[in-house]
């Protein structure tokens, strides 16, 4: 039974595919035309991965006892016909867990020991050191082995109050802990800290990944979470319990972790089952439902379309048994309908809008150099045809005027290479102040300013300090930007004054990007240090956690910047460089051709033969570029324009080109 979140996973892995195709036939259109350039084919080839293999994250967020890992099974893993993520009572996953396919991998279970939080290893860091796990192999062919593997998700253990604060774990306010130190001298404590699950489900090798987070204790432990790895889903899927409603440890999740977090999130209320009333009408249950739904709407301050009613244990009992009745009673339809049409569409927007920015541009600068090769040719074969009948005298002028137009050239070159050396020294400069040895620096000193302490207040203070410095430091790089984009305009209206080159103006470097994430960081700071529980409760270990997941997120925010920056140093003048080089190309073949008729006039027609092949192939490559950018619009489309007319839009006349579509 395929439901739509499935189909729209599965087109949306098959559109990616063509997006993927289409570049892959214009690095091969590049490579066969003479036309690749090294730092653009490996861009290429970088956009063409990252599509194929693009991940669609939904996260997963509830208390604890909310149904959420039922809910997981009964969206993506009924299929089984069996519960396959453990979630009995008093049995629901106590970490973190990742669910996802890579194919490079065999399947597996990784689990992280909780004594990795007496470090301060970031989790992304220990994702990269495989020792720090320990793996189970994964038996997909039997749904006993797989649960018995999954299994490791709910194990816990004792462990004493010394042991329970060395981790970070212990909290005097959890009514359970005390009363279970008090009873037994000891504390449960999950045995995992995180969990990866490499599983080939369709669709997890469609690129959907599941992220199973548990209650409140965890999230209000790990900041890494709350601040990195919740955020980076697409959308966060927010689970509430029917007979609890918005529980105050609920409204802590959701003020806390999600509301201010993420841009798209979707509320759910579970068990509504237990509404269902054998003595009520359809209407009145249907009613009392809705009531639910419009009472959570208001608590949590969002549409009442984004809330979701729904009986987990139901819809995977109806799907194991293929129920249909009971599937569409318990309203997981809908939420796999939402979960389609808008947090799927709306990540196909985004990267649909990707790639036509910068595939797109790259492919019309392809066919605006090709108007210029095509234009050439022909002037050259007007040129050559011209000479019938002709003697060497003219000849000899056409070879003086070729040889004028090659000293300006050279001239400019000149001019080009002194202004091209200033843009790379400068860029170095520029370069070298988002380096991660800069960034180290500033967290040193951010790290000082906290001091032994570990307080909210010292974090707060560091925090304030390192932003001023990343402010201070956007801003002098974009003047550092304005410079080297004035030696650049300067380059590209010289060669269209002198020869006639297309009139660009290279965009200025923007760093709101990289300014707007760091003062996200300042936000999350103040709302961490605004929580009356840390600001009364000295709580060094959280502290400190929180202060490295920070910076591990501004080192990845640097990290983004610097390689925007090197994208935009590198692609400033490449449009110049491919025009110069067109440029030389086509005097050296028109002096050729000159100096052949010149020193032999009966070599006048194979000349001729010679441009006129040389057009029609132009002609010919020129038409399969068309189809390439046909090919990427169509796949790329928003359905506002189309695609023949989108193309016949990117640039003005075709210079006498033939019909581009024909």
């Amino acid at each position: 039974m395929i439901n739509q979140l499935e189909k729209q996973i599965g087109d949306y892995r098959q559109w990616r595919e063509q997006i993927a195709a289409a570049i892959a036939d214009y690095r091969d259109w590049l490579d066969l035309a003479g036309a690749s350039d090294a730092l653009q084919d490996l861009r290429l080839y970088d956009m063409a991965e990252s599509v194929k293999h693009d991940r669609l994250v939904l996260a997963f967020v509830a208390e604890f006892a909310r149904g959420k890992t039922e809910t997981i099974n009964a969206l993506f893993f009924s299929d089984y016909k069996t519960r396959l993520l453990p979630c009995d009572a008093g049995r629901t996953t106590m970490c973190p867990t990742e669910i996802f396919w890579d194919a490079n991998e065999e399947p597996y279970v990784k689990l992280l020991p909780i004594e990795t939080r007496k470090n301060d290893d970031s989790i992304a860091l220990l994702k990269r050191t495989p020792a720090a796990w320990t793996k189970l192999r994964l038996d997909t062919s039997s749904a006993d082995a797989m649960q018995q593997a999954f299994h490791a998700l709910v194990q816990q253990k004792e462990v004493s109050l010394d042991e329970a604060r060395a981790l970070g774990l212990w909290d005097d306010q959890d009514v359970m802990m005390v009363q279970s130190m008090q009873s037994k001298g000891k504390v449960d404590v999950p045995l995992w800290r995180h969990a990866l699950i490499n599983f080939p489900h369709p669709l997890l090798k469609s690129g959907l990944v599941i992220l199973d987070t548990p209650g409140l204790n965890t999230l209000g432990t790990e900041p890494e979470l709350t601040i990195n790895i919740i955020p980076s889903a697409h959308a966060v899927i927010f689970l509430l319990a029917t007979d609890t409603g918005v529980t105050k440890s609920d409204m802590t999740i959701w003020t806390s972790f999600i509301r201010d977090r993420t841009s798209r999130k979707l509320a759910v209320l579970n068990k509504i089952d237990i509404l269902w009333d054998d003595l009520k009408s359809p209407q009145e249950v249907q009613e009392m439902i809705q009531s639910q739904i419009e009472s959570t709407a208001r608590q949590l301050s969002i549409p009442a379309g984004d809330v979701f009613a729904i009986s987990a244990q139901k819809a995977l009992l109806a799907r194991v048994r293929g129920d249909a009745a009971l599937l569409a009673k318990s309203g997981i339809d809908k939420l796999e309908q939402t979960l389609a049409q808008n947090v799927i569409a709306g990540k196909h927007a985004i990267l649909r809008g990707t790639i036509l920015a910068e595939t797109g541009n790259m492919v019309k600068s392809s066919r605006k150099t090709f108007q210029q090769r095509v234009a050439a040719s022909r002037a050259q074969l007007a040129e050559l045809n011209a000479l019938r009948g002709k003697n060497r005298d003219v000849v000899q002028k056409l070879l003086d005027k070729v040889s004028a137009d090659r000293r300006v050239y050279e001239e400019s070159i000149r001019t080009y290479t002194q202004s091209n050396q200033k843009v790379t020294q400068m860029g170095e400069v520029l370069m070298q102040q988002l380096s991660i040895n800069r960034l180290d620096q500033m967290l040193d000193a951010s790290r000082e300013e906290i001091g032994d302490s570990w307080t909210t207040h010292g974090l707060n203070r560091s925090m304030k300090r390192l932003i001023l410095q990343t402010t201070e430091l956007a801003e002098g790089i974009t003047r550092q930007g304005l410079e080297i984009k004035q030696l650049g305009d300067e380059l590209y209206q010289l060669f269209h004054t002198r020869h006639g080159f297309e009139a660009r103006t290279p965009p200025r470097l923007d760093m709101t990007g990289f300014h707007q994430s760091m003062q996200a960081l300042v936000r999350t700071t103040d709302e961490f240090c605004d929580d009356p529980l840390n600001v009364v409760t000295e709580k060094h270990f959280l502290i400190r956690k929180f202060f490295f997941s920070l910076v591990a997120q501004a080192r990845a925010v640097f990290e983004v910047a610097h390689h925007d920056v090197n994208l935009w140093l590198k692609g400033l003048l490449a449009p110049l460089k491919l025009q110069i080089a067109e440029h030389k190309t086509q005097l050296d073949k028109r002096t050729e051709a000159l100096m052949n008729v010149h020193e032999n006039l009966d070599s006048l027609q194979k000349s001729i033969a010679e441009v006129e092949t040389q057009y029609a192939t132009l002609q010919s490559q020129s038409a399969a570029l068309d189809q390439i950018l046909l090919k990427l619009m169509k796949a790329s489309q928003t359905g506002a324009v189309a695609p023949e007319a989108a193309i016949a839009a990117t640039e003005g006349p075709d210079l006498g080109m033939a019909p581009l579509l024909a």
